[in-house]
């Protein structure tokens, strides 16, 4: 964490001494509110660092729910193709300008609320994605790097519109993180 606050301070844009969780507005037709998310830095250091960067600098703000599977997950982080008025049909294709990450699998199990990192078929693909769950997905242990979990408004990620296209792809007007801070 402190490598990541010195090449922020060097280019001019200041985080938390430490960064210990996100703050998301949400708001669509489905869900309408806050989630707060506590990051474990203790548990997957690099993809937290990458994750808390991004937020701020504001990368994810407008940045849709573009896969959401009822009793699964929802989706989101593209920060790339997934910005609301973009061309949607993209959106989960892409990730930021960072390097992927290497994996940081623990023993975290994937319980509901758990935040997870989206990646392709390589273990060492995660960039920007990330998703939440709906409820338990252990089969994802070992598999896939948690990085933090919901401590306020699972009502909210309850809420969010649910995919009826592809692979849970969400069809029409998808529910957005309006903005997303890092929080102390």
């Amino acid at each position: 964490m402190r490598k990541l606050l010195l090449s922020l301070a060097l280019i001019g844009l200041a985080l938390p001494a430490t960064a210990k969780g996100l703050k998301i507005e949400v708001a669509g037709e489905g869900a309408n509110g806050i989630i707060e998310i506590d990051l474990l830095d203790d548990v997957a250091p690099g993809h937290v660092a990458q994750i808390a960067e991004l937020a701020a600098e504001g990368a994810y703000n407008d940045v849709v729910f573009h896969r959401v599977i009822d009793g699964f997950m929802a989706q989101t982080g593209d920060v790339q193709h997934g910005k609301l008025g973009g061309d949607m049909r993209m959106a989960g294709m892409g990730g930021s300008s960072r390097a992927d990450l290497k994996a940081e699998f623990s023993d975290v199990p994937f319980d509901r609320g758990i935040v997870g990192m989206a990646r392709a078929q390589d273990p060492n693909s995660a960039n920007s994605q990330f998703f939440i769950m709906f409820g338990e997905g252990y089969f994802l242990n070992g598999q896939y790097t948690v990085v933090g979990r919901v401590t306020s408004g699972m009502d909210v990620v309850d809420a969010i519109k649910r995919g009826e296209g592809r692979n849970g792809e969400v069809v029409g007007q998808p529910d957005r993180m309006v903005s997303v801070t890092v929080t102390e």
